[in-house]
């Protein structure tokens, strides 16, 4: 056992070393402000409060517990800040574990243990998102560590291993809600043993008990519970939606028959069942996603009572938790399809070789590419330092782009806000970049970059189909492309006067004259406007009619129009019910400088899965 456990630790160096350097990626950056806030409040770090997407969120709401914030606070503190090759070492060791679980399964179901974990190793998910310092790893790692002990348990008939399982299955509860897919996995397990072992029940409620206390807790100072945070969160952003648990079960639907080479199980579980997966081309008609659909159809119409119907339990969980189809998702998957497919295929080793090597180049392939799009921020970023020290940036984009320019000096951009001239923005358009005003001033570019990975292998990018880290874009399991994962640019924001003293928001000159408070132009003509919006105008007499056209719809809260020159009240007028409504000062004597024209309403609100503080939808405004 000891060299097979040797040869395992060689094994994860293997994959794991190239990669050391890997930038940071997607969430990571979200983990990390844990991290700093627990270096102050350690017993707390989801208390920190951060922008997401130009919105202050709190983390309590994040959808994972804080165990990954916690590991890395302590690695924070060992190393004194965020170097990628200690940090990245020592999430290599998760990795380790898992395989050490499923080296335990795999010796209760399989003769090729071995053969066995280098293929779980290889799993694309477990091959790209073992480079991250997100939640999956750790939680996998002790997702694994406690199924395996629970199974020594059951089969030794040993307290002690079960004792043993409660401490990684109670990790996991901390590293993500997903653990309690679990209970009723290890609950079929139990009941498949003679004489109940009550005790064996009680300790696989590990993960749902540590979840509890951890919401009750956070709770006690009168606060918000974590769950009904991250509910709130869940609705306020749409994510639970018909619509979004559709899309998701496309992807994941997908993804699952990629967790070995797909044509390892249409060829070990072949059945008619399979043919429905021809269904699944008016989602996809591609023959990666088909392949991934009919893989998954034989797995899940296996019978799976002896691994306590894992595959099932944990793909039905995946289809109601879940809202963004990603792969990762699926991971506490792997071992029992990647059992399942191993027993199977034992007498063909031949098969299972050409599978491991197949998966291997593919993972290899993903990941590099995956390598490479993210080190493209950090790249960008780097040669453009003494800019982003030296002046005031803001940075239009999220995932590692914004953790490199921040770490320079850089600040998040928030909804609403106006930059001023002199100001720079970094902004990405893959990164969910918000729209943002330019304070009367306008754009000009400094600095552009397409990042183009060498291989032609995407997870995510513009123009993409690829659904491996979100299925907005498509819902294939990866996708071929030539063009650019994303484009980068640095703008400066240059002083431009205004020439305008009325505003219709189509009119292509209206953004150089709105400071603040409008959103983005929708369909060629209007603009939702926060509670306040300010035009800058260049007034063509001394004395004017001074006017916005609003419109408020059923939806809006808003009933009350203000309008302010110079700070100044000009008019305020209230309405009873919705509708398209001119509000106008007349013959007011505004001098012919520049002034500053401000709508305000006396109330907003958010409209489900948008995240926008909406007023009233403003069309035209200015003097006359």
């Amino acid at each position: 056992m000891l060299r097979d456990l040797l040869i395992l630790l060689a094994l994860v160096i293997a994959l794991r070393a190239p990669f050391l350097t890997q930038p940071i990626q997607g969430d990571d950056i979200y983990y990390l402000e844990g991290a700093q806030y627990a270096q102050t409040d350690p017993g707390h770090p989801h208390h920190a409060r951060y922008l997401f997407q130009g919105r202050m969120v709190d983390m309590r709401g994040h959808p994972h517990p804080p165990l990954n914030a916690w590991i890395l606070a302590g690695l924070l503190a060992a190393v004194g800040e965020v170097k990628e090759i200690p940090f990245h070492a020592a999430y290599a060791i998760f990795s380790y574990f898992a395989l050490i679980g499923m080296y335990l399964l795999a010796r209760r179901f399989t003769a090729r243990p071995l053969l066995a974990c280098a293929l779980f190793a290889v799993v694309p998910a477990f091959f790209v998102n073992g480079n991250s310092l997100e939640s999956d790893i750790p939680f996998l790692a002790f997702w694994m560590l406690g199924i395996a002990f629970f199974y020594e348990a059951l089969e030794r008939k040993s307290s002690r291993w079960l004792l043993l399982s409660i401490l990684p299955l109670s990790l996991a509860g901390l590293a993500a809600y997903q653990s309690v897919f679990a209970i009723p996995i290890l609950w079929f397990l139990t009941g498949r043993k003679r004489p109940i072992w009550f005790g064996a029940y009680c300790a696989a409620l590990a993960p749902a008990i540590v979840l509890g206390l951890y919401n009750i807790v956070e709770a006690s100072g009168g606060a918000a519970p974590p769950l009904q945070v991250t509910a709130g969160y869940f609705k306020e952003y749409g994510l639970q939606q018909l619509s979004a648990k559709i899309r998701n079960a496309e992807g994941l639907s997908g993804h699952l028959g990629w967790m070995v080479f797909p044509l390892l199980p249409i060829l070990a579980f072949r059945s008619l069942w399979m043919c429905a997966a021809l269904l699944w081309v008016v989602v996809a008609p591609n023959p990666l996603y088909v392949m991934g659909v009919a893989a998954s159809i034989g797995l899940l119409t296996q019978e799976t009572r002896k691994y306590g119907w894992w595959p099932q339990l944990f793909f039905a969980g995946s289809l109601v938790l879940f809202f963004a189809g990603s792969a990762r998702y699926l991971l506490p998957m792997a071992a029992p399809i990647v059992l399942m497919t191993v027993a199977k295929l034992e007498d063909r080793p031949s098969w299972l070789y050409g599978g491991l090597v197949a998966n291997l180049i593919l993972g290899f392939c993903l990941a590099w590419s995956n390598y490479q799009h993210w080190a493209g921020y950090r790249d960008f970023v780097a040669a453009h330092a003494s800019e982003i020290r030296s002046q005031r940036v803001w940075v239009n984009g999220e995932w590692g782009l914004r953790f490199y320019a921040e770490s320079l000096g850089a600040l998040p951009l928030a909804q609403g806000q106006a930059i001023r001239p002199g100001d720079l923005i970094l902004t990405s358009e893959l990164g969910y970049p918000i729209p943002f005003t330019v304070g009367g001033g306008q754009l000009v570019n400094l600095a552009k970059q397409d990042i183009i990975p060498t291989l032609p292998f995407r997870l995510i990018g513009l123009n993409s189909h690829s659904g491996y880290s979100t299925v907005s874009a498509g819902v294939l399991p990866f996708d071929f492309n030539r063009g650019p994962v994303d484009r980068v640019r640095l703008e400066r924001v240059i002083e431009s006067k205004p020439t305008l003293s009325y505003i219709t928001m189509g009119d292509p000159n209206a953004e150089r004259h709105i400071l603040s408070g409008a959103y983005q132009l929708e369909e060629q003509r209007y603009r939702w406007i926060g509670q306040q919006a300010r035009l800058i105008l260049q007034p063509q007499k001394a004395t004017n009619d001074l006017s916005a056209t609003v419109y408020i719809p059923d939806i809006a809260k808003a009933r009350k129009i203000r309008l302010e020159w110079n700070g100044k009240l000009a008019v305020e007028q209230v309405f009873d019910q919705p509708g398209l409504y001119t509000v106008t000062a007349k013959d007011l004597a505004t001098g012919i400088a520049d002034g500053i024209l401000t709508i305000e309403c006396d109330a907003v609100f958010q409209a489900p899965g948008d995240t926008r503080e909406l007023g009233v939808i403003l069309q035209e405004a200015g003097l006359r």
